[in-house]
C-alpha cells in the first residue's frame, strides 16, 4: 500500500483522511456501523487493493467461489464514488451507487443497488442489482469530486 494513502483524502469520498475513515475498517480495528459505511469502505478497498477485506465483508453464501486473487487481477482505474440512496430495514440495507472507472480510455460506471445484511453485529455485502447509466454532461460536476466541471477534468482521460 502506498505510504501516502494514510494521510491523503480517503478514496471513498468522505472528505476525511484514509487513516481517519476506511483504514480502521480495513485493518479490522472496528466494524462498519451501517451498509453505507461498508459500501464506502469496500469501494476504497477496490481503489487501494485491499482485496482480502473485500472477501471478508462479502457474505459467504453469495461469494460463488470469488477469491482475493481473482479481484487483484483486475487493473481498473477508479475515479470516484457517488452514493445515491441508502434505505435501511433493521438488519438489511441497500446502497444505490455509481462507482466511476476508466478502462481502455473509456469512462464507465458500476451503477448498482447493493444489498447488505447484518450478521452477528457485522454488516456484509450479499449481492447487487446492476443498472445502466449515462456519462455526466460536459458541464456537470466531475465524477472524481475535484470541484471542476467534467469536461475540464476526467473527460480529458478519454483522449
Amino acid at each position: 500500500m502506498n505510504a501516502n494513502i494514510t494521510t491523503a483524502l480517503c478514496p471513498c469520498g468522505s472528505k476525511t483522511t484514509y487513516q481517519q475513515c476506511c483504514q480502521p475498517l480495513h485493518n479490522q480495528q472496528r466494524l462498519a456501523t451501517s451498509p453505507v459505511e461498508l459500501m464506502r469502505s469496500r469501494y476504497c478497498a477496490f481503489v487501494i487493493g485491499q482485496f482480502d477485506y473485500l472477501i471478508s465483508t462479502h457474505h459467504l453464501d453469495y461469494r460463488q467461489g470469488l477469491t482475493a486473487s481473482q479481484l487483484a487481477s483486475n487493473k481498473t482505474h477508479w475515479l470516484g464514488l457517488q452514493i445515491i440512496n441508502t434505505p435501511l430495514f433493521d438488519t438489511r440495507g441497500e446502497v444505490t451507487f455509481k462507482a466511476w472507472y476508466l478502462e481502455d480510455k473509456q469512462i464507465d460506471a458500476i451503477y448498482e443497488t447493493s444489498s447488505f445484511v447484518l450478521v452477528d453485529g457485522c454488516w456484509l455485502y450479499t449481492h447487487g442489482q446492476q443498472m445502466h447509466t449515462r456519462l455526466p454532461g460536459r458541464n456537470d460536476p466531475c465524477i472524481c469530486h475535484s470541484g471542476k466541471k467534467f469536461k475540464q477534468c476526467c473527460a480529458k482521460l478519454c483522449h
